[in-house]
């Protein structure tokens, strides 16, 4: 709750609470995030545990995985959050075609669910930043469309697993089409979108960078944003957390 009110302090209009080692799991507790988010006029997002593979072969850490997401979607329907972002799958041993189908199985099971546990919430599979990880742009896309759902676009995660493209007006505006090709032109009003600088080599991802310490065209960025009237709620994954989120809003409103 404190983190609410500090970053509601600090001028910060939403926040992606971090459930990536676990998912708490109190349900009063939930309640009283809803509770002072809706004073604070705080917009909720949700990052769901990191130990998940929807494509796993072992029948248990397939379950498990599948129950983390879950109870994720299910404490965030009590805590008033929009979408719960989600690290999808590793391809593994897999070609992409079998991942797809392994992945798309399991969120059919998972959103089974739905209506009873988190009929609010949206699944939000993650575009990825390593060549080995599910979460191509057109995987993601694909898998939204069929459920009625919509990702989480981390262009930083695109940037680093195309070793270096996807950093210019010309991109960012033809994956937000290629987006609304998908999902249709209104979808780009209710966006989740993750943004910071990152390190990246010839696999992808290595870690997250301060704006200001990487290669990312972040201000350009925002202008794409702003030109084309994107909504939603775009979270700043940078390790300057506040600094960067505050940099960037400003940035965006000065514009």
């Amino acid at each position: 709750m404190e983190g609410l009110r500090r970053a509601h302090a600090l001028g910060i209009t939403a926040m992606e609470i971090e459930w990536v080692q676990n998912v708490p799991g109190d349900p009063q507790r939930m309640k009283e995030i809803r509770k002072v988010a809706g004073e604070l006029t705080m917009h909720l997002t949700v990052h769901a545990p990191y130990y998940v593979n929807l494509n796993s072969p072992e029948r248990a850490k397939l379950a498990a995985s599948k129950q983390r997401v879950l109870k994720a979607l299910a404490m965030g329907q009590l805590a008033g959050v929009t979408s719960v972002c989600v690290h999808a799958a590793f391809y593994l041993k897999d070609d992409a075609e079998t991942a797809f189908s392994n992945v798309r199985r399991a969120v059919e099971d998972i959103l089974e669910k739905r209506r009873k546990l988190f009929p609010d919430v949206n699944l939000a599979l993650e575009t990825m930043g390593k060549t080995a990880q599910f979460g191509t742009m057109e995987e993601v896309l694909r898998i939204s469309r069929e459920f009625d759902l919509y990702p989480c676009v981390d262009p930083a995660h695109l940037h680093a697993r195309t070793n270096g493209a996807m950093n210019s007006h010309a991109e960012w505006n033809a994956m937000f089409d290629q987006y609304a090709a998908a999902l249709g032109e209104k979808a780009l009003t209710r966006m989740h979108l993750h943004f910071s600088g990152i390190a990246y080599g010839p696999k992808g991802e290595k870690k997250h960078l301060p704006l200001r310490e990487s290669d990312a065209q972040w201000k350009d960025f925002l202008r794409v944003l702003k030109d084309r009237k994107i909504g939603g709620v775009c979270v700043c994954e940078s390790p300057l957390l506040e600094k960067d989120t505050l940099l960037m809003q400003n940035a965006f409103a000065s514009f």
